[in-house]
């Protein structure tokens, strides 16, 4: 991480937020999430927040919780600010937002061909629990998903 100081700050995602939620994920990914999921998650309930730097839409994360379990379903930092510590940031929000609700454990998946952050959720205490087979569409078939877990404590 550099040594500038970050300027950044997290605020709920709204409707109105969706073009440039879209937008971001169209240059972050092979295989966006449609306007129609980000919609669903926001009307929903779901945990959806954007991740500011210096008031522009820098990220976004959607946390689904039910019961005492969650699952992080999308984590996005803009392409031009990775490498910056951001992702790290937004995860650490999102984790934050599941111990408001008194989350016992928190999912996700990651793609195997995403080292980058394989190795971020590795760092922060998630744990590897399972393989799904041929979740993610690729550009030449499917691509497994790993299902990592990380258990929240509580004092």
């Amino acid at each position: 991480m550099s040594s500038v100081e970050l300027d950044y700050d997290f605020r709920a995602m709204q409707l109105d937020d969706l073009p440039s939620v879209i937008e971001n994920e169209r240059q972050s990914y092979s295989h966006p999430w449609s306007e129609g999921i980000f919609a669903d998650c926001v009307k929903s309930g779901h945990e959806c927040w954007l991740f500011l730097n210096r008031d522009s839409v820098a990220g976004h994360g959607i946390l689904s919780i039910v019961a005492d379990e969650s699952h992080l379903l999308n984590v996005c930092v803009k392409p031009s600010l990775r490498g910056r510590g951001y992702g790290r940031i937004l995860v650490e929000y999102m984790l934050d937002r599941a111990r408001l609700q008194l989350v016992s454990c928190v999912f996700l998946e990651v793609r195997p061909s995403n080292l980058i952050a394989y190795k971020l959720y590795e760092s922060m205490g998630f744990n590897e629990v399972g393989l799904r087979k041929d979740y993610y569409p690729a550009k030449s078939g499917r691509e497994d998903a790993i299902v990592f877990a990380k258990e929240l404590l509580y004092d």
